[in-house]
């Protein structure tokens, strides 16, 4: 695996870990096209990868990642093929990280948010710093939660916990998220690299065709659901990629103001 291949995610090797670093801290760490695309062939690349046992899935700067990127959300209402090309993307992406044999842990940094919370959720492990917040805001953007957040969601805290969140778009703290079971731990900030490289060191030095095969054990149920899933709401949302409430929220997100939702 050549660490150089990629741009917008910064790959470090330490033994059989891998850390990858979601590297747009100016954006804090929004999902344009490059890291899109990037993030969509990484996991595929880890699991051919004979030198890497775990990977580390962390942000750059204050943020996991921000979500989507405001300037792209306008591209792709003006390109719905743009749109239909990113969807496409969403899916390899939580095929990818469902199928790589090796353990995936998010280590959230800072405040993890729509696809940025996707991601960081379908992580096998997930540890966050107290101060994150995490969320899927779609609905507040006229979004339909489409890339995922309807499939992982209902799985880690429960249908009724998990329509709160999806249908509000509310984002909730480290510590309650803990709680509920949307994550595994929350921990103070000055201990979330040392808890994480603890437990990757155990994992990486463990079993590893033990711990690959239970991971793709576990998988197989959560596969099925996405497959049974993902295609229906990535539809959905590129409908409601073409509202004129996403327009108004994406025109209220530049313009710092309240969107203004019209149901249509």
């Amino acid at each position: 695996m050549n660490l150089l291949d990629y741009q917008a995610l910064l790959l470090e090797r330490d033994g059989g870990i891998l850390t990858v670093t979601l590297n747009r801290p100016d954006t804090l760490n929004a999902f344009d096209e490059q890291m899109d695309i990037e993030i969509s062939r990484l996991f595929a690349d880890v699991a051919e990868d004979p030198d890497t046992r775990v990977v580390v899935l962390t942000g750059a700067g204050r943020a996991f990642s921000a979500g989507g990127n405001i300037e792209h959300m306008q591209q792709v209402i003006d390109d719905q093929s743009q749109f239909l090309a990113g969807m496409q993307r969403a899916k390899k992406i939580i095929f990818s990280m469902l199928d790589c044999p090796k353990p995936i842990i998010a280590k959230i940094n800072g405040h993890a948010v729509g696809l940025g919370a996707t991601i960081a959720l379908f992580c096998d492990l997930s540890y966050a710093a107290n101060h994150a917040k995490i969320g899927d805001p779609h609905v507040k953007m006229g979004f339909v939660a489409g890339d995922g957040g309807a499939v992982i969601w209902p799985q880690l805290i429960g249908y009724a916990k998990a329509k709160e969140y999806l249908l509000t778009g509310d984002l909730l703290g480290a510590q309650e998220a803990a709680r509920l079971g949307l994550i595994n731990y929350a921990v103070p900030a000055d201990e979330l690299d040392a808890v994480v490289a603890a437990m990757a060191k155990r994992l990486a030095t463990g079993a590893s065709q033990a711990i690959q095969w239970t991971k793709t054990s576990i998988n197989i149920g959560l596969k099925q659901l996405a497959h049974s899933i993902l295609d229906a709401s990535i539809a959905y949302e590129a409908l409601s990629n073409q509202t004129e409430d996403h327009q108004e929220a994406v025109n209220a997100f530049r313009e710092k103001r309240d969107p203004i939702f019209k149901g249509r």
